[in-house]
């Protein structure tokens, strides 16, 4: 005989009571009469999940794309406001599951490729991609959204710091003058570092003269990863990543021009990615602007 949960049992029983012997039904299916009648005074309590999903719905619904990492940490970060205890990933974890609240991701791939009879750097970075104040390593890299009225290639400046982008280009080309107004962005909008290093692949941008030139006049020193390995770029390209994940892959951008993508994009990174979105990678989570902000004042205070 098929195993039956008692749960489920119950559940039947009860719908079905007053036609069949409660007896009769639990010597059917092997099951506990007080387990029977225990479940009976639980079964209109309220659902201990309830309050927690409400909260993930809330927190989904203005995040719409974080995944089960980002709403478990929005999720305490919440409760720890309202000196409620903190739930477990995996309860968060299981509830998403149930209610459909899991995402599906996708993995954008790199666009530059190397002209092998361009200069290279040395690696500086070596897969540390961290640092202990704002504007100490920058990372860059490019990569491609098909619009309607053809493609659009966005540059970023990542700081290594607190995960900020620091510097946006976006253009209908991807030649060195688009990564080297992203740079010239960042500088300008945050200044430098003395000892600032710049950090991407071998992309042929970022070989190009006119780059290297660039770099050597803000006195930036340059770090190249190796040819074709993800890993030495991890976080840039992780960035980009969750740019899509988060935003790209959830609009019609097929259907919208250049213009209107470039838009959303602007408006995501700095309204929500910069200044709102959870960061894992800093202490409290903190929002990469949020993470600034407070070492400038710890820095004032000290």
């Amino acid at each position: 005989m098929e195993t039956v949960k008692p749960r489920h049992a119950y559940r039947w029983l009860y719908e079905n009571r007053g036609e069949i012997s409660v007896a009769f039904i639990c010597d059917l299916f092997q099951l506990s009469r007080p387990g029977y009648y225990s479940w009976l005074k639980k079964k209109d309590a309220p659902d201990k999940n309830s309050p927690i999903l409400s909260d993930l719905k809330e927190i989904r619904k203005k995040h719409r794309a974080y995944g089960v990492k980002r709403l478990h940490q929005a999720l305490n970060k919440k409760r720890e406001k309202k000196k409620m205890p903190r739930v477990s990933y995996g309860r968060v974890y299981g509830i998403c599951s149930v209610n459909g609240l899991l995402q599906k991701v996708k993995r954008p791939r790199g666009i530059t490729q190397q002209n092998r009879a361009d200069q290279v750097s040395e690696d500086l970075i070596r897969r540390d991609f961290t640092a202990d104040h704002p504007n100490r390593k920058w990372l860059g890299d490019i990569t491609e959204i098909a619009c309607k009225n053809g493609k659009l290639y966005i540059s970023g400046v990542f700081d290594c710091f607190d995960g900020a982008i620091v510097g946006l280009s976006m253009e209908n080309h991807k030649r060195a003058s688009l990564c080297s107004s992203s740079l010239k962005e960042a500088v300008r909008r945050y200044g430098k570092d003395k000892d600032l290093i710049f950090h991407s692949d071998r992309g042929s941008q970022y070989t190009s003269r006119e780059y290297r030139q660039l770099l050597d006049g803000y006195n930036i020193r340059q770090s190249m990863g190796r040819t074709g390995n993800c890993y030495d770029n991890a976080r840039m390209e992780s960035f980009f990543a969750t740019l899509k994940k988060e935003l790209i892959y959830r609009i019609p951008v097929t259907t919208l021009t250049r213009e209107e993508v470039k838009r959303q994009i602007f408006r995501w990174v700095e309204c929500e990615y910069n200044r709102d979105r959870l960061y894992s990678a800093n202490e409290n989570s903190m929002s990469p602007l949020e993470k600034r902000a407070t070492y400038y004042s710890q820095q004032q205070a000290a």
